[in-house]
């Protein structure tokens, strides 16, 4: 198996695996922020929610429904700044998947990673990393 990267190339690759990993995981968990309402623990995140209020016409009541799930749509996330914050942490996620997958196969095909694509999927991996960060998050 040929490889186009240095020995620090190859720990750069499997640890930026490793780090997207973590982030697209961290994207689907509904867990950024926990609380109790209601009496019940509640805790959602971007596009995820466990636990949330719903109104019972039937019995003129707020009742809790207890389980995960996503929003039903787009517009249905709580703010305009988490629907702004979905976005940017999914293509955050997104270009860190896209360059340590790049990068793992940089491990395996030879003369596939230069020193000049290294240094812009670095550039792309600093700029993924800045967006998965959640900056603009309105909380």
């Amino acid at each position: 198996m040929a490889s186009s990267l240095t020995c620090a190339g190859v720990i750069w690759a499997f640890l930026s695996f490793l780090c997207a990993a973590a982030s697209c995981v961290g994207f689907f968990m509904p867990y950024w922020l926990l609380g109790s309402q209601l009496e019940k623990s509640v805790s959602f995140g971007t596009f995820r929610r466990c636990s949330y209020p719903v109104r019972d016409e039937s019995r003129q009541m707020t009742v809790m429904v207890e389980q995960c799930g996503r929003y039903a749509s787009f517009q249905a996330i709580p703010s305009a700044e988490w629907r702004i914050c979905t976005v940017v942490t999914g293509l955050g996620c997104g270009l860190l998947l896209l360059v340590a997958l790049t990068a793992l196969m940089g491990c395996c095909v030879s003369e596939l990673i230069s020193r000049t694509v290294g240094r812009v999927a670095g550039g792309i991996q600093f700029l993924g990393g800045k967006c998965s960060c959640g900056e603009g998050m309105g909380v």
